[in-house]
C-alpha cells in the first residue's frame, strides 16, 4: 500500500498555525520545529505535538516519510520553539521496538493526532493496537536536550 500524502490545505495551516505561535496567539497546543533542510540547507519549520512520557519529550511523524521527518534523519539537531522560547534539541529517532509503546500512548495523550491519522488513512480510530502497528512505518523521535 502507497504511503499516504497530506492533504493539500496542511502547508497553508501550518503556516498560520506558525505565524500565530511566532506572535503568542497560541500559548498551548503546538509547538513549532526547526530543522535543517536536506538539500537546501536552510531552516524548515512546521508545527508539532510532542507528548510526555517518563519525562521525556517525544514526537510522531504523521506521515510516513514526510519532508521534517526526513529532514531530521539527515540532521538531528533542531530547534522547538512556543512564542519566544527557542530550546535546541537533538532529536533520536527510535527503532520499531521502543516506538511500539508510545505508539500506543500516542491515543490518549495526542487525542488531536488520532482525527489527522485517522484522515490520513493510517487508523481507524483511536485504537492502541492500530497505532503501535505504525512502529517502522511513522517514525518517533526523542527530543533531547542540547
Amino acid at each position: 500500500m502507497a504511503d499516504p500524502q497530506p492533504p493539500w490545505w496542511l502547508k497553508p495551516l501550518n503556516k498560520v498555525l506558525i505565524a500565530g505561535s511566532r506572535i503568542g496567539l497560541i500559548k498551548d497546543g503546538p509547538m513549532v520545529l526547526t530543522v535543517t533542510g536536506r538539500t537546501s540547507g536552510q531552516p524548515r519549520s512546521t508545527p508539532i505535538t510532542p507528548f510526555e512520557v517518563d519525562g521525556k519529550r517525544y514526537v510522531v511523524g504523521g506521515f510516513p516519510g514526510a519532508d521534517w521527518v526526513r529532514n531530521a534523519q539527515a540532521n538531528p539537531d533542531a530547534v522547538l520553539t512556543r512564542g519566544k522560547v527557542r530550546e535546541p534539541v537533538r532529536m533520536i529517532e527510535l527503532p520499531a521496538e521502543e516506538a511500539r509503546p508510545l505508539l500506543r500512548q500516542f491515543p490518549i495523550l495526542v487525542p488531536t493526532g488520532v482525527s489527522f491519522m485517522k484522515n490520513a488513512g493510517l487508523v481507524t480510530g483511536p485504537n492502541p493496537d492500530e497505532f503501535e502497528a505504525l512502529a517502522g512505518r511513522c517514525s518517533v523521535f526523542r527530543f533531547d536536550s542540547v
